[in-house]
C-alpha cells in the first residue's frame, strides 16, 4: 500500500524522471529563529556537494523573518515559511519545519536533508528520517548540542568569524580575522578504530575509505582539519601506531604497526 501510494503521488508531482539518475534530491531547511543569515552561503555550498537542492525553505516567525531574514532569504531563493505564535513561548516554526521535512520525504521529492539549525529538539526529526532511509546532515553552529550532533549522518560546524562582516567603516564589506591554525593531534580513536575493523578482515588492512567513513558515523562532526590535518592520509602518516600503505592504483590501506615496532607511549 505505502509503495503504491508513494508512486501515484510521486506521478501526480511529475517526479518520476525529474531528476537526474544517481543525482540525490537535497532539502534545506533553516530553522531561522535558532541562527543568522551569514549561514546561508555556507549552508548552501554544504548542500550541493550531496545532489540538486530541490527545497529551500526559512522557517521564523514574524518578527525574524521580516526584520532579521527577509533580504537573505530573497537573494538566496529561499521560501520564507512564515510561522505566527498561537501562544507566547510556543515555537510553531520547529514543528512546520519538522512536518515538511517528513511530507518531503514520504512524497519522494528528498532524500537527503541538510537541516540548518543548533536546536536540540531536532534531534527526534533526524532520527525518524533516518530510520525511514534518507540522510541528514546538521549545519549548526559550535554550541550545537552533542544529542544533534549525533543524531546526525554528518555535522557541518559553522562560525560566524568566517563570514564577511557588514561594513569595515569605509564601505566595503571587512572579512573577519581568520583563526589561528588548531595544534596538530593525534588522537587514539583513530587507532581503536583500525583496531576494531581490521579484526574483521583476514589481512588485518582497512581500506582508507572504510576507516573514513566509519570515523563519520561513530563522529558526524568528525573531520581531520579540527586535529590540524589537510586530510585523512596527512593524519594517518603521523601515527607510530598506525601503517599507512599505497597500493598500484592509488588506493590506501592502513594497519596496525607491528608490536615490536609500536612505541610505549600511546596517543591521546
Amino acid at each position: 500500500m505505502a509503495s503504491r501510494y508513494l508512486a501515484k503521488t510521486r506521478s501526480r508531482y511529475g517526479m518520476t524522471g525529474a531528476h537526474t539518475a544517481g543525482e540525490a534530491r537535497v532539502a534545506v531547511l533553516v530553522d531561522c529563529d535558532n541562527t543568522m543569515p551569514g549561514i546561508l552561503d555556507y549552508a548552501l555550498r554544504v548542500s550541493s556537494q550531496f545532489g540538486r537542492v530541490v527545497l529551500r525553505r526559512g522557517y521564523g516567525n514574524h518578527t525574524t523573518l521580516t526584520k532579521t531574514w527577509q533580504e537573505a532569504l530573497v537573494v538566496k531563493a529561499f521560501t520564507p515559511c512564515l510561522q505566527f505564535q498561537y501562544v507566547a513561548g510556543k515555537n510553531t516554526a520547529d514543528i512546520a519545519l519538522a512536518l515538511d521535512a517528513l511530507e518531503a520525504m514520504f512524497d519522494g521529492r528528498a532524500e537527503r536533508f541538510c537541516i540548518v539549525t543548533s536546536d536540540s529538539d531536532f534531534a527526534y526529526l533526524c532520527r525518524k528520517l533516518r530510520e525511514r532511509g534518507a540522510t541528514v546532515s546538521i549545519i549548526g553552529e559550535a554550541k550545537t548540542p552533542n544529542a544533534l550532533r549525533n543524531a546526525s549522518d554528518q555535522f557541518f560546524e559553522w562560525s560566524p568569524e568566517s563570514t564577511p562582516t557588514e561594513s569595515d567603516g569605509a564601505g566595503k564589506p571587512a572579512l573577519a580575522q581568520p583563526k589561528s591554525a588548531p595544534v596538530k593531534r593525534r588522537p587514539r580513536f583513530v587507532v581503536e578504530a583500525v583496531a576494531l575493523l581490521a579484526s574483521a578482515t583476514t589481512d588485518g588492512q582497512v581500506h582508507l575509505s572504510a576507516l573514513g567513513q566509519y570515523l563519520k558515523r561513530t563522529d558526524p562532526a568528525f573531520t581531520p582539519a579540527a586535529y590540524g590535518y589537510a586530510g585523512l592520509v596527512e593524519m594517518l602518516k603521523t601515527f607510530d601506531l598506525l601503517v599507512l600503505t599505497r597500493a598500484d592504483k592509488g588506493h590506501y590501506t592502513v594497519e596496525l604497526a607491528p608490536v615490536d615496532q609500536q612505541p610505549h607511549q600511546i596517543p591521546s
